[in-house]
């Protein structure tokens, strides 16, 4: 009966957050934590470093003219700072198109530290020379 007493009080005492699934000797225990866990509601604003080491192109997944059509606003998915940051925009404008393309690499601060595996999806935005009008948007880093 002292079995069961235990058992009943231990049972639901600890909050959500910090609640243990259960352990064996092969197997440690696993926390839940909904804060780390919860997926982010917009995309991160970035602006160029133009620092970053092993620079490479980066497709960009939207993009939308702002203030007037005179900006582009820039969505993309990419990793976390400091180990992968947006070094620079390149921006090139005919009169049918305006071609922008993204580059990335790692930043110099990311040489001692441990780059965690999550897709972080980034924002910025660019100005144009002259307002968009009738011209396309098109991604630099397409093949």
């Amino acid at each position: 009966m002292a079995g069961c007493l235990v058992l009943a009080t231990s049972c639901g005492a600890a909050p959500p957050a910090e609640r243990v699934a259960a352990s064996t000797p092969d197997k440690p225990p696993v926390v839940a934590n909904p804060v780390t866990t919860a997926p982010t509601k917009s995309p991160e604003p970035v602006k160029p470093t133009g620092d970053a080491i092993n620079v490479h192109k980066v497709r960009w997944t939207k993009a939308t003219p702002v203030s007037k059509n005179k900006k582009v606003k820039l969505t993309w998915w990419s990793g976390v700072a400091p180990c992968t940051v947006l070094d620079r925009v390149k921006v090139k404008e005919t009169a049918k198109r305006v071609t922008i393309t993204l580059y990335e690499g790692t930043g110099p601060k990311a040489a001692n530290v441990a780059c965690i595996m999550i897709a972080v999806e980034k924002t910025t935005t660019v100005k144009l020379k002259k307002a968009l009008g009738t011209r396309k948007i098109v991604d630099g880093a397409k093949p």
